[in-house]
């Protein structure tokens, strides 16, 4: 079976189109990545396994020598300066220590490393490189040891978020400086105040504009031009316009990237994620502890794929819990078996505007298959492939550490505990009173011959 053409909706023109890249040897896809700062929350975890999952698409296409995939770290920043600040360390100690579990959490969501992932702070001589080119150009100007672009020099700025003049206006959050020549000029370069980060420049001690670092990360690692250019739906305005408005500008091209590709909002129990409302929630507190589990990457992944990567996702426990039940299933009924082949049906699913949702439906469809005929190891090797394709490590899912409804792992772990100590003191009723509890939840012992006691979930 033929694999078909890939097609991606393009927010630069608002259609799905066939993908074509500019030099097939040499795919390449640029991705925002983090600002290392605090830990990164669930909604920053879905571009991270939405463009793991274009990735791993690109290079069976392609071939892995042939994709290139920079994801960015941002670590200069005002929120980097006053988080440092807060905590009383070195904005270096901060932003080492964010990136390390930053880094550690990504590999937990079952994600490819990048091929790069440059850090801004070594590029801040492209930076200055391109900022020149714009002022030599007369795009960009120096004022008050500033320096700015001047969007009305470039006619068709506005042209990837496709909003009005006043909403563009209202969607930047303008700084009102005397300065500024207009109101929607966005800074390429600034001061640097005592004690911030800084690098001698034309324009005196100063640091980097949020915006000019991708500009120039992208340009020294992928090209002036290039393929994919990857983000949440948040970046389009002004972040991506910004980007387009100075690459374009500085290397004289019609733009910045032909397929630029965004991923949907999320929100937790239906609402805005917010501290205030007490549902933020970083990928770290998954990991290692949310609603009192110990959530696997792979069925955090699992869960996030559901959602076609453009739609809203609505992130809940129930999710979660689903989820986890049906790799679990998957785990038992596979495990021992030999790794198979991708499905083709999931490929082509995928080759469709990265249609997640029916790259699932296809492995349920193999799950189905392999329950109707469970002594075909053909059928358990093909849904283990084409799990791990899309980055889900079945066996990180142990069906004996998967959630309860109602209860948490601790709560099961405690009453085990206590279970044990009956037994040690020959209180057989309370074992057996303990034992009767956990069958209640749907927790199944087995007492070992060494004292110790293991459980799983009675599916």
């Amino acid at each position: 079976m033929p694999t078909p053409a890939l097609k991606i909706y393009n927010m630069l023109t608002r259609t799905k189109e066939e993908f074509r890249p500019i030099d097939p040897a040499n795919v390449r896809m640029y991705v925002c990545g983090p600002t290392v700062y605090d830990y990164a929350h669930i909604g920053n975890a879905r571009p991270l396994i939405v463009f793991d999952v274009l990735y791993r698409l690109l290079r069976r296409l392609y071939g892995e020598s042939h994709v290139k995939y920079v994801r960015n770290i941002t670590d200069v920043d005002d929120k980097i300066n006053a988080r440092a600040a807060e905590r009383g360390v070195t904005i270096r100690e901060l932003t080492e220590e964010t990136n390390k579990v930053f880094q550690e959490d990504v590999r937990a969501l079952g994600c490819l490393e990048p091929d790069v992932q440059p850090r801004a702070t070594e590029h801040i001589a492209q930076m200055i490189a391109i900022i020149e080119k714009l002022i030599a150009s007369g795009h960009a100007y120096a004022a008050d040891g500033h320096v700015l672009f001047d969007v009305p020099s470039m006619p068709s700025y506005g042209r990837l978020s496709r909003r009005s003049l006043d909403e563009m206006l209202a969607g930047a959050r303008v700084d009102v400086a005397p300065y500024k020549r207009g109101d929607m000029d966005f800074v390429l370069w600034k001061p640097s105040k005592e004690g911030e980060p800084g690098w001698e420049s034309p324009w005196g001690r100063g640091r980097p504009g949020w915006h000019i670092e991708c500009s120039a990360m992208s340009w020294k690692h992928l090209g002036e031009t290039f393929d994919i250019h990857g983000g949440g739906i948040d970046l389009v305005f002004p972040h991506h316009e910004n980007e387009i408005a100075q690459s374009c500008c500085a290397f004289e091209r019609d733009v910045m990237a032909n397929y630029w590709m965004h991923n949907g909002f999320l929100q937790v129990e239906g609402e805005k994620m917010s501290k205030s409302l007490g549902n933020f929630v970083t990928i770290h507190e998954l990991l290692t502890g949310w609603h009192g589990f110990r959530w696997p990457g792979a069925v955090i992944r699992f869960a996030m794929l559901q959602t076609h990567y453009r739609q809203p996702i609505d992130w809940t426990l129930k999710r979660l819990e689903e989820c986890a039940s049906r790799l679990s299933e998957v785990r038992q009924r596979t495990q021992g078996s030999p790794q198979g082949d991708v499905s083709p049906v999931l490929i082509e699913a995928l080759t469709e505007d990265l249609n997640t949702p029916e790259a699932v439906t296809e492995i349920n469809r193999l799950f189905d298959e392999l329950r109707r005929d469970p002594a075909n190891p053909s059928k358990a090797g093909d849904l283990r492939a084409s799990c791990a394709f899309l980055g889900i490590n079945i066996d990180e899912v142990d069906p004996r550490k998967m959630p309860v409804a109602g209860f948490d792992e601790p709560l099961i772990d405690s009453l085990i505990s206590a279970r044990l100590a009956a037994r040690a003191a020959k209180n057989w009723a309370e074992s057996d009173r303990i034992r009767d509890e956990l069958a209640a939840m749907g927790v199944a012992l087995k007492d070992n011959k060494d004292g110790t006691t293991t459980w799983e979930v009675k599916r």
